[in-house]
């Protein structure tokens, strides 16, 4: 086992390029470290990142914020613009593991180890957030919610790493939450997951929204369909009840010791109703 910590993020698409056997990137480590010690994986190659500039920092851009791939929870729920912007994306992240934890967890690794439970990636889905990527041909942008492609898996190519998270500006009267449900009280995933993300006209109307769900498909799933069930709507009882039943139907859960697929499908689509209310009075918060 080889381990680099390059200084520039040519150098390490460089260095992951080369590499013909196993790669692990080490941003937070929180993943990473746990697999290494219960003997699940055998790097051949480890690369951190966390030295390469801009990594760690928060940075303003375009009315919204550049999140750097190394950058914790624990900064990122310190930083009160970001809060105020996107609270729901922060929340989630926060969900991540203990106090500890949060000292070196982060978005970046959270949506990168693949898993249909991440706490971070609903919040970031709902709100259309993009990733930068660097690999052998130089950056690209992707949407979040292209990059989960199974347990375990994503669509990123050999050579390629995340760079950064881009937060983007949103309307006045836009509000967003992330909720789950846990079977212990912390330090648990995500039985089931979702999150909401939407704007309001002056009336008071959802004029825009987003539905993102965890934990009950084999990816974060973006749910079109249940985000129409409201729009043009003031979170109504049929409303909720329609953006229950959309999110419900747009589940492909499995059963396992935390869970059935019967209980999955029907306690998501209360979470999604949870989350819509609180992001609603959020958003009729922000003038």
């Amino acid at each position: 086992m080889r381990f680099a910590r390059p200084e520039t993020a040519h150098e390490a698409a460089a260095l992951i390029a080369k590499e013909t056997g196993l790669i692990r990137i080490l941003s937070g480590g929180t993943d990473v470290m746990v697999q290494l010690k219960a003997g699940l994986v055998e790097p051949a190659l480890i690369v951190d990142i966390k030295r390469i500039p801009g990594l760690r920092k928060i940075t303003p851009e375009a009315g919204g914020f550049r999140i750097g791939a190394a950058v914790s929870g624990a900064e990122l729920g310190e930083h009160a613009e970001v809060r105020a912007l996107w609270p729901g994306v922060v929340e989630g992240a926060e969900l991540i593991g203990s106090t500890q934890v949060q000292g070196r967890a982060t978005m970046a690794g959270n949506l990168c180890n693949g898993s249909p439970a991440a706490d971070a990636v609903p919040g970031l889905v709902a709100a259309n957030a993009v990733a930068r990527i660097m690999g052998p041909n130089g950056e690209r942008d992707c949407p979040i919610a292209d990059i989960p492609a199974g347990p375990g898996k994503t669509t990123l190519a050999k050579g390629e790493f995340l760079t950064s998270i881009f937060l983007p500006a949103r309307p006045a009267r836009s509000g967003d939450a992330y909720l789950r449900f846990i079977p212990r009280t912390e330090m648990d995933i995500a039985v089931a997951a979702a999150a909401v993300s939407l704007t309001l006209n002056d009336a008071g109307v959802i004029s825009a929204a987003r539905v993102a769900l965890g934990a009950v498909a084999p990816t974060v799933r973006l749910v079109p369909a249940a985000a129409d069930t409201i729009i043009g709507s003031k979170l109504d009882e049929a409303a909720l009840a329609a953006l229950s039943a959309a999110c419900s139907a747009a589940c492909n859960p499995i059963d396992d010791k935390r869970g059935t697929i019967e209980f999955r499908t029907q306690v998501v689509g209360v979470l999604a109703k949870r989350a819509a209310l609180i992001a609603y009075s959020r958003a009729g918060e922000k003038k």
